[in-house]
């Protein structure tokens, strides 16, 4: 799909360039590998990313402080519901291709990925909705589950905002299907993102590229702000979602 969103950067040529030869990415090496391949050089961030990794370090920095003793809750009731681990530890795509260990709260019955690992689409939510425990239902609800990815946002693995971080097996099919997949690699996977904000169940992986792509085109302070922002209100309005539905119930 065609946007008018492009990255206007050496990448963009780059990344254009490598896909006219081919729709799929060179399967030798690793990600990293291939990704400074089609960059065809190293990354070079704007000024604007100076600022925005400051902001990561000041906001996860703070939050986890004000959130520790809602960490230290939320792991003894997985422990006493279900057992160790209490976190999550999944290996995800990560800026340039690195790959790095992102951190939730298991929200999923012990083991349950390995069970899960060869589906895609609708049949891995069908899967992962039967696998979902009764504490990681409240925690999906919350979105408490991605407080731990602040220590990846403090680490420097992730920011606070960006493209939602891939699976590195998923990450290599969706760049088969769609080849401009590769330029999510110029930031850093974040907690929440663009198209999170605009994000609908029909949305397909094209749609979530075009808004990623434009959130990476565009990114600012004042963007990064906004999509913070978008983001507290949308998990307030689902969460007193309910409460609303009761009471016009009532009226």
């Amino acid at each position: 799909m065609t946007t008018r969103y492009q990255i206007h950067s050496q990448y963009d040529k780059a990344d254009m360039a490598q896909t006219e030869q081919s729709n799929e990415p060179d399967q030798r090496g690793s990600l990293a590998e291939r990704y400074a391949k089609i960059a065809g050089t190293e990354f070079a961030p704007r000024r604007a990313d100076w600022a925005l990794r400051l902001f990561d370090i000041i906001i996860s920095g703070f939050f986890l402080i004000l959130l520790s003793p809602l960490i230290m809750i939320v792991t003894i009731a997985i422990l006493l519901s279900t057992g160790r681990p209490a976190l999550y530890k999944g290996p995800r795509v990560g800026r340039a291709g690195l790959i790095f260990m992102m951190y939730k709260f298991r929200t999923l019955n012990p083991d349950a990925e390995d069970r899960l690992g060869p589906f895609l689409g609708p049949e891995l939510t069908r899967r992962t909705e039967d696998e979902v425990t009764g504490v990681g239902r409240i925690l999906r609800a919350t979105h408490l589950d991605e407080v731990p990815q602040l220590f990846n946002v403090l680490k420097g693995d992730m920011s606070i905002v960006g493209p939602r971080p891939i699976r590195p097996t998923f990450f290599e099919e969706l760049c088969a299907e769609i080849p401009r997949y590769w330029q999510r690699l110029v930031v850093r996977p974040g907690i929440t993102g663009f198209a999170q904000t605009r994000m609908t169940r029909e949305m397909s992986w094209a749609e979530k590229l075009a808004h990623d792509l434009e959130y990476i085109a565009d990114r600012s302070v004042r963007l990064y702000f906004f999509v913070v922002f978008a983001t507290i209100w949308r998990i307030v309005r689902r969460a007193f979602a309910p409460v609303g539905n009761l009471l016009r119930k009532k009226e």
